[in-house]
């Protein structure tokens, strides 16, 4: 349990390390954002198939395979209801962005919901991953997670300061998302422990979640100014070095 508090702190606060680092750099271009930001996919890319899609297969069984898939299914059509239910502005882009029923939300309000909306699940996957009893799969997950917080955290602070958020509420957000995550990592560790025989479903639920992510948010910002060759690179630069990390640390 002890392990699963720090790696939670660390999971949260590697959000918060990356707006400090946003803050001393405002003006990163959009070329080098969508680089960084590639870089993060393709680390939770990894970590959504090294960490909990394939220990998913291996722990259902023969037929797990179709437990995996439906897991996966169940948890990108959560995410995807929340993103529709929930006003929201997408995370990743200026003000001029596209916006969902937010008519009478605050800028602030709505950046803390499109963050929190895709952090939770991620929370919830490095959670899981502690709940299946692989120390080693759970580690690298969180890890993941973690790696591409800090990159995720150094873009999310020149949007917001764009947008008119003060410096003081934009760290306060950064520093709710990443409590927001440390809550979703508890949640992930908790329903697994309390119902393991859900754990295939579970760990395929949370990969299901970060792979709609990758798709619906992260791809498609990076691909959108013109710098798609240089973010295609960064993907698979932030998937080899997590696939290195996993071969290595087994």
């Amino acid at each position: 349990m002890q392990l699963v508090l720090i790696t939670a702190l660390g999971v949260g606060g590697a959000t918060v390390i990356g707006a400090i680092i946003g803050f001393a750099f405002k003006n990163i271009s959009h070329k080098l954002a969508d680089i960084i930001l590639s870089f993060a996919a393709g680390v939770m890319l990894a970590a959504a198939v090294l960490g909990l899609i394939l220990p998913s297969v291996e722990l259902g069984g023969k037929y797990g395979v179709f437990i995996t898939v439906l897991g996966i299914f169940v948890g990108a059509l959560f995410l995807n209801f929340i993103d529709k239910l929930v006003p929201h502005l997408h995370k990743f882009v200026g003000p001029d962005i596209e916006k969902h029923n937010n008519a009478d939300l605050s800028k602030v309000l709505l950046f803390v919901l499109a963050i929190a909306i895709h952090n939770l699940p991620e929370g919830i996957a490095a959670g899981v991953g502690f709940g299946s009893g692989d120390v080693k799969g759970a580690l690298m997950i969180a890890g993941g997670i973690a790696l591409q917080n800090i990159p995720e955290g150094v873009v999310i602070i020149s949007p917001m300061l764009a947008a008119g958020v003060s410096a003081k509420r934009t760290f306060a957000c950064a520093v709710i998302t990443g409590v927001v995550e440390v809550v979703g990592t508890f949640i992930g560790y908790f329903a697994v422990n309390v119902a393991s025989f859900i754990l295939p479903f579970a760990l395929a639920f949370a990969g299901g979640t970060m792979l709609y992510v990758i798709s619906d948010e992260m791809i498609l910002e990076t691909h959108a100014h013109g710098s798609e060759r240089a973010a295609t690179y960064s993907l698979l630069v932030g998937f080899c070095v997590m696939l290195i990390t996993d071969v290595l640390l087994g």
